[in-house]
Formats: structure tokens, sequence, C-alpha cells
């Protein structure tokens, strides 16, 4: 609407900040612009193309233009995503795009909106050994709180970020710095946090598909196992070059002599004996503190992990490998007459084992998941009787998307999604000065199913008649699934 104080500005009623807006500007969230006074999206509405259609110039001639971005695509099944969708806010109205089409003979809808998330957040993985911070240790981004690490999983570091106690339940600039901070991951840019406190406090640079890098250092790989896991797995390459083996590790060292592996491979003892808490044969627990160095720990030197050698089962000679989990770190010992190991030129076979350990490690990465919740007020642009529209993605009878790529929804109550913005298109996820994230999120039904939960019939459009120059056609990722298959949906596994 036009404010009359001020006529030539129009206030947006997109988001509850309600900007007024001059002609020529956009609002605080850069989504919406005054055009000749009227209120329009700025990014343009996104189509991914299926099928197996090659990317085609707009004009015959135009193949070898430098100009020419691939953007139109000859393709045959186009699904509406809700990337520059728009919202459903105040929420009365109807979602901006309900696009109907006929999929192998079945009637079906997709209702798209961008969603106003102030519940929302990140999960992180962090493909490392590398000590990042304790668990529960709080995550900083330009020195204000946004998150904590969580429980460590199987060769990852995992941060959950954001929230709605971090946008909205703390102070503004933490609010503020929360929601930039989201956004960024979000749309796959680097983003520099710090976690922990003074005394122990780590720096992670992260980004979507890249390598996290450490304390300024680029990690390389993500570990193959645990120290007992590679014992079991590599101890057939050392049998006949080596007389013992220790695989060292942040959480489970090996140690191959003792290891159920070497048992059963006739390895003989070797009176070696290990710092930290034995757990069962050839696994220990808690060798040293948590760090940088080998294998997730703090040491540098991986003779400190031992004690003195049983003088009665040990010999002089005796032929010692210590190595990580990740084959990066290696050093070959034997002992001499008092039983102490001293380091010798490692042979080629025993190289070639802690090569085989770092090929078989996959490149590290990190992985951002989105995660919110769609609460009642984005369910009324679906449905008058928003409780339906649950029930209804429940029963799988309604499929969730967003951005076009497949949405875990959490079990329980309500719609909760977690997706990998990595199937996302670009630049999927904007934000409210609420502050708040918006990402897209799309509805696919039949016709008849969302007659009966009581949808905004009136207000379907077919997607031809949605067609315009100013959409955004992108191809259909080559990993990703289908919105509008017919197995995604109850009704045609009966």
């Amino acid at each position: 609407m036009k404010d009359q104080g001020n006529p030539e500005k129009i206030r947006c009623d997109a988001c509850p900040v309600m900007c007024y807006i001059s002609e020529g500007k956009s609002g605080a969230c850069d989504r919406y612009a005054n055009h000749q006074g009227a209120l329009v999206r700025v990014d343009p509405l996104t189509i991914i193309q299926s099928g197996d259609q090659k990317l085609v110039p707009f004009m015959p001639n135009a193949a070898d233009d430098d100009g020419w971005d691939g953007d139109i695509i000859n393709g045959q099944r186009p699904f509406v995503t809700a990337v520059g969708a728009g919202t459903t806010y105040p929420d009365y109205k109807p979602a901006p795009f309900i696009v109907s089409q006929d999929i192998d003979g079945v009637d079906m809808v997709t209702v798209v909106t961008e969603g106003i998330f102030s519940y929302c957040g990140v999960k992180v993985k962090i493909d490392t050994d590398r000590h990042i911070g304790h668990e529960r240790d709080i995550v900083y981004a330009d020195g204000e709180p946004i998150g904590h690490v969580m429980t460590s999983e199987y060769g990852s570091k995992m941060l959950s970020l954001g929230g709605v106690e971090h946008l909205t339940g703390g102070s503004k600039k933490e609010g503020r710095v929360t929601c930039d901070a989201l956004l960024r991951l979000c749309n796959r840019e680097a983003v520099t946090l710090h976690v922990g406190e003074a005394d122990h406090q780590a720096e992670v640079v992260l980004q979507a598909g890249k390598a996290p890098i450490l304390n300024g250092v680029e990690e390389k790989l993500m570990r193959v196992g645990c120290g007992s896991a590679a014992i079991g797995m590599f101890a057939m390459q050392w049998i006949d070059h080596v007389d013992e083996v220790v695989v060292v590790d942040d959480h489970i060292t090996g140690v191959l002599s003792e290891h159920e592996a070497g048992k059963q491979l006739d390895v003989p003892p070797t009176g070696i004996k290990m710092r930290g808490r034995r757990s069962t044969p050839g696994r220990y627990f808690q060798v040293a503190k948590p760090g940088t160095g080998w294998g997730g720990t703090d040491i540098e030197d991986p003779l400190t992990i031992l004690g003195p050698f049983n003088a009665k089962v040990a010999w002089e000679g005796l032929r010692l490998l210590m190595v990580s989990t990740t084959g990066e770190q290696y050093a070959y010992y034997e002992l001499d007459a008092d039983l102490v190991p001293q380091p010798k030129p490692i042979s080629a076979p025993l190289r070639a084992s802690a090569d085989l350990i770092a090929e078989n490690c996959e490149p590290s990465v990190c992985s951002v998941l989105f995660m919110g919740g769609a609460g009642g007020s984005l369910r009324a642009g679906v449905t008058e009787n928003p409780v339906r529209l649950t029930r209804s993605v429940k029963d799988s009878l309604t499929h969730v998307s967003c951005g076009g790529a497949d949405a875990y929804v959490w079990p329980g109550g309500g719609i909760t999604v977690m997706v990998d913005v990595l199937d996302m298109p670009t630049q999927s996820f904007g934000y409210v000065p609420t502050p708040a994230l918006v990402a897209p999120i799309e509805f696919t039904l039949r016709v008849s199913d969302y007659r009966t939960l009581g949808g905004h019939m009136d207000h379907i459009q077919t997607v031809e008649e949605i067609a315009g120059s100013q959409m955004r056609r992108i191809k259909q990722n080559e990993s990703a699934h289908d919105p509008m298959a017919h197995k995604n949906f109850r009704w045609a596994k009966k």
C-alpha cells in the first residue's frame, strides 16, 4: 500500500518489518523493491527442468556467445520451486504460486512459498579428527554466540548453529549476527567462526562442500575408521613387515598384537605398555588429550603414549610402526638393547601401508543442513485448515521439498524439515530483519487430495500460465530426486 504522507514510497507487507520503500529502492531484506509504485519481488522465480535434455542457447547462432549463461533449457518436466516465489505474509493470503500439471496421467499440484523461519538453524558436519572444541562449547561469530558443539560422530565434528534462542532470545546484535552467519552458510559462502573460550579457542572456516580450515590449516582427509577399526582393516598389510603396530586415535587407539585381528593372525605378544584406559583387548581410550596432532590428540611425538616395554616379553630389534588414523603421520622404530624405541628409516612396504590408509580416507568436507519448522502461518498459505496439511504430510499424501531438493521431515508433531543446502539451487535463501531466514518450501500432492484438505482451489494455475521471461530456469541436479515422482506418495504404493 502507498504511504499517504509520503506518496513516493510504498509499504511492503511481505514480512513483519513493514518497510517503506522509495521508488527504485529495495527493502531491508533486498528481496522486494518499489518499481514504478508497485511492490515487486527482486529475485526471479526458479524452475527446475528435469529430463535428459541438453542445454540449448536461446538464439540458434549464439552457441559461441560468451554472454550466454546456459539459462534456457529444453527440458521435459518443469518443477516450480519456491525460490523467488515470495511469501504468504500476512498469513491470510494463499501461497504465491499454486501450480498444476499432468504427471504421467495424474493431475498434480505444487504449492510454493518462501517461508519466514524464526525457528530455524543449521547442523554442520565437519569431517576431521582435529579437536575444535569440547562438547557444549559455545560457537561465536563476530564475538556473538550463535550455537554450540554437539556430540562427535564417526570421523566428524558436529555443530548446531542458530535456533530461535539465538535469533530472538538474546541481544539485537546476537540475532543479527546469527542470521547473517546462517544466511551465508546456507548460501554456500565461507564463514569464519570461533569455538570455545580464549584459553582453548579454535578458529574454523566453514563452507558447504569445501574442506574445513582449522586454525589456518586446510584439512585433507577424513579418517577411514578409529584406531581399532584400522587394525582390523589393514592388519594383513603389516604381517611379516613389522612386529607391532599402534594406530593413534583420540577416541580408540588400536594395538595390533593385543587386538583380535592380531590374535587370529598369530601375532605374538610384544610386551608393549600403553598409557590411557584399556577397554577391550587391543583397544585403548584416553591415551592423550584431544588436540590437533596425531589422530586428533594433542601429541606430536607418538612415543609419549607408550610406557616401558615388558622386559620379560619384548626383545631387542622389535619392529614398531606407529601411524595415525588418516595415514598422514607415521613413524618406524626398533627397540635397542635397553628396549627403548629408536627411530629408523621406514621400509617401502610399511610406507605403502600408510599410503593405503590415506587412500581409503575420503576427502574432508563441510556439510551444511538447513533445519526449520514450518509453522501454522506458512501452512495457512496451503490450506484454510493447516492441521490437515500436517496430517497429509505424515500420511505420505503430500511430499515436501525445499528448492526442489528432497527434505527429510522429522517424525512427531508439526512439519520440521532438514535439507542439504548443496542439493538446492544457488542463492536459495534470504532473510528478513526481524531477524529470520527465508527459505523455499514446496508441497506437492494430487489435485484431488488438495481439494480434500481444503486447499485454495480458486488460486490454482497451470504451469503454462505462469511461464514467463522473469523466471530463472536451471537444470535438475544429477543426484537430485524428482519431487513429483509417484514413488513419493502412498497412493502409488497400493
